[in-house]
């Protein structure tokens, strides 16, 4: 079973909104990167300041490196108001000249920074059980008696750059938040806007009465959904024509239906008045015969409806078409002896004459075609079934010698209950029903019916041909 698709609205909403929400996730971890990158690019400038400062107050005194550091910033290094600092000086020769000489000395690899005119490098250590941020700056150092490098290292902790990236965090949720809140408020009245036109074409159709099937409008909605209307206006139509067809079906049948049964209602009444009983049993044989044309009348009604009122399709299953015309052949061949008439059936032995339908309306084309034949042929005439496989398909022929039909009615004869002037005369009991449910059958088979004049007599020729499969 198929899935239903569900809410046009919740879909369009889900496929508007999640992207959209993805797309700010996105943004909003960009953004906060690029943010952090630019707070640890100010606070390293700042580390590097703290450094180069402590860096101007180292000298050489009496070859000896020392580090000119006043009580006062020592206070503002070890106590800083933004988090704890802590600085090394250590001497050309490794030796430690002031600060904390546990202080994690710089990893082997780690670059020199590009960003700054100084020999400088930033990384990560962790002191005292929490991680610092240590920038290690190389100071020439030199007077008359020796010269060299010194290495001057100051250390903070992230308390600061932590609440400061807490504080990024923040806003930029917070920003991304409303952002996205507005866009879906947006997005929700502008889908409700775009849908208000299917809405308005439910509301015309929930409101219609069950009698209108007139077309609707396609331009109560857009362009896109406008081949849907007329497809559903297409479908009323067809809705009419049906509707129309079942009632000119309805009053044709029962008209046809009446005269039979006014025929039996009469018949019967002369039957209750008759005392002589010759006189009475032939008025029951004509009872019979009149009862005998009603069934004949009402089967074939009910073959037609169910044809034209079904639903149109078939059970495609193999069926030998000389089979279903020989069985035909025979269940006729009493009423062709009873007239005198030469039925016969021809077919090629071992000839293919398989089309794929289903048997019992095959059946009903092939026995209405034979029984028309039989029916409006004078006694002494002949009718022949012919089967065969042609280049074409599997042809099935059925030719009478009987009156024939004119040109000019071979298209009407295939309306319902209509019957040719010469098919009057030779058989006034007819239904008028043949032919109409032997197109209908051959419509729904795929296959094509024709009429002709017989090649050697004023009769009738009718060819169907079914497609190769």
């Amino acid at each position: 079973m198929r899935k239903a698709p569900g809410s046009l609205r919740n879909q369009l909403l889900r496929w508007l909104i999640l992207p959209l929400v993805a797309l700010v996730a996105v943004n909003a971890v960009s953004l906060y990167r690029d943010a952090l990158e630019a707070g640890d690019i100010a606070y390293d400038r700042s580390l590097l300041a703290s450094t180069r400062a402590l860096a101007e107050r180292v000298s050489v005194r009496d070859g000896k490196v020392v580090a000119d550091v006043p009580y006062v910033a020592l206070d503002s290094f070890e106590t800083d108001t933004l988090g704890r600092i802590y600085y090394k000086v250590t001497g050309p020769n490794g030796e430690t000249v002031s600060g904390y000489d546990d202080l994690p000395p710089v990893p082997e690899g780690v670059p020199r920074s590009d960003l700054y005119p100084a020999l400088v490098r930033f990384y990560h250590a962790e002191y005292n059980g929490e991680p610092v941020r240590i920038a290690a700056l190389h100071q020439p150092v030199f007077d008359d008696s020796m010269r060299g490098i010194a290495l001057i290292q100051v250390g903070e902790t992230l308390d600061a750059r932590r609440a400061l990236s807490r504080r990024i965090l923040i806003n930029t949720l917070w920003r991304q938040a409303l952002l996205v809140l507005a866009v879906a408020t947006l997005v929700w009245f502008a889908v409700r806007l775009v849908l208000r036109p299917l809405m308005a074409l439910k509301n015309e159709v929930e409101t219609r009465s069950l009698s209108d099937l007139s077309d609707v409008d396609p331009a109560l909605v857009h362009k896109e959904v406008r081949p849907l209307v007329t497809a559903m206006n297409g479908a009323m139509t067809r809705m009419q024509n049906l509707i129309a067809s079942q009632r000119r079906f309805i009053a044709d049948a029962s008209h046809q239906l009446r005269t039979p049964l006014t025929v039996l209602k009469t018949q019967a009444e002369l039957a209750l008045r008759e005392d002589d009983p010759a006189a009475m049993r032939a008025i029951v044989r004509s009872i019979a015969g009149t009862t005998d044309s009603a069934i004949h009348l009402a089967n074939r009604l009910l073959t037609l409806a169910r044809i034209e009122h079904g639903n149109g399709s078939v059970a495609s299953v193999p069926v030998s078409l000389a089979a279903v015309a020989g069985q035909v052949g025979l269940e006729l061949a009493p009423l062709a002896v009873q007239k005198g008439i030469d039925l016969a059936l021809e077919a090629e032995d071992g000839a293919d004459t398989t089309v794929h339908g289903q048997e019992l309306l095959l059946h009903e084309l092939v026995s209405n075609l034979a029984d028309n034949a039989i029916r409006y042929t004078p006694p002494g005439g002949s009718v022949q079934l012919r089967v065969a496989r042609t280049e074409t398909g599997v042809l099935l022929e059925v030719t009478d010698s009987g009156p024939g039909i004119l040109d000019a009615e071979m298209e009407k004869v295939f309306m319902p209950f209509y019957r040719a002037q010469a098919s009057l005369e030779a058989n006034p009991g007819g239904t008028g029903l043949g032919l109409a449910i032997v197109r209908d059958i051959a419509t729904m088979h795929g296959a094509t019916l024709a009429l002709e004049r017989a090649p050697h007599s004023h009769g009738l020729k009718v060819s169907v041909l079914f497609a190769p499969h």
